[in-house]
């Protein structure tokens, strides 16, 4: 069980890097007016970052948080990207289950209002996801 749990960050991070690019797959998709396969990229990306919530939540639930070791500057960024990752988390969760909700309901011009938003903090928070990981690394 130990074996599993060590290396759930690792999982996370990669879980969180194939949001990231079936996030922006998903966008390139939709520009190109490629409704099928944007709409299978997204969910892909939300099915990926629901994994990424379960693995988080056992993770967190069996070994707690990591603890950042470093100091001065380099602690003072990782707060800041740390505060900013989980505060739109937080965000997103409700975002992105109401982007694909309306988009899959054919509601297109509320999806992309909703999607203008949901698109950059979705991004923003798979992408930083990765970066607290690598920035953790060395204290795990």
């Amino acid at each position: 069980m130990s074996e599993i749990l060590s290396s759930l960050p690792a999982v996370n991070a990669l879980l969180n890097s194939i949001s990231a690019v079936l996030i922006i797959t998903g966008y390139v998709l939709i520009k190109q007016k490629k409704r099928d396969a944007h709409r299978k990229a997204m969910l892909a990306a939300t099915v990926t970052s629901g994994l990424f919530l379960v693995s988080y939540l056992i993770k967190t639930w069996f070994h707690g948080t990591t603890v950042y070791g470093g100091t001065g500057l380099a602690r003072a960024l990782y707060l800041t990207i740390l505060f900013s990752h989980l505060t739109l988390a937080i965000v997103v969760v409700p975002l992105a289950i109401l982007s694909v909700w309306t988009g899959l309901e054919s509601k297109f011009g509320r999806h992309r209002k909703i999607a203008r938003w949901t698109y950059p903090l979705w991004l923003y928070v798979s992408v930083t996801g990765v970066v607290v990981y690598f920035m953790l690394r060395p204290w795990y």
